[in-house]
């Protein structure tokens, strides 16, 4: 099972909270990256123990896109009743990261275990993010299983490759951190 320290988990959530917020729309000129929403809350159910992360982040994605339209006017075609389906969304990559958290064993093993639970949460999410908005949004006319399942094929893909992105990097710092830990316990012991 993946743990971190109390200490770990604060610098870790402040770290999300922040990548959320640089990635989430486009509120900053200069950072025009791809949205690492739905990777940060995979990352919070892997990193951070609290079950208050979830709806706290939930609050902050939501106060950005509710910003978002107050602000520049754009983005509200997504503000329908169909936006609490992120509710479903978003916890289903957060209790996929949980799984994924109590799987984990600090070996090359755990990747394709990684790989699996990442995916099948990051499509559970989009049946309800996608699915939820065809079917919920009142944008659609005559919305259909098919219509769907064309929108999945559609978005699924770049989405979970963002997703995919932003999580290699997280995996690749946390083995790196892993990695260097008894280098630096062996300094704090001859300090």
């Amino acid at each position: 099972m993946l743990e971190l320290s109390k200490r770990s988990q604060v610098i870790v959530g402040v770290a999300l909270v922040l990548l959320m917020a640089m990635t989430r729309g486009s509120h900053f000129d200069l950072v025009n990256l791809r949205s690492a929403s739905w990777a940060v809350f995979f990352l919070a159910g892997v990193l951070l123990r609290p079950r208050w992360i979830f709806p706290a982040l939930f609050l902050q994605a939501t106060f950005m896109d509710v910003m978002s339209v107050g602000w520049t006017n754009a983005g509200h075609h997504c503000m329908t009743v169909a936006y609490w389906m992120l509710v479903p969304a978003y916890a289903a990559l957060w209790f996929g990261g949980r799984l994924y958290a109590r799987w984990h064993q600090d070996s090359l093993r755990s990747l394709p275990v990684l790989a699996g639970v990442m995916s099948v949460s990051a499509l559970v999410c989009q049946l309800f993010s996608s699915g939820g908005f065809y079917f919920f949004s009142g944008r659609y006319a005559e919305p259909t299983f098919v219509g769907m399942l064309e929108r999945i094929a559609t978005y699924y893909p770049q989405y979970l490759a963002t997703m995919a992105f932003y999580v290699a990097v997280a995996a690749l710092l946390y083995a790196a951190l892993h990695a260097a830990a008894p280098l630096r316990n062996g300094q704090d012991r001859h300090a």
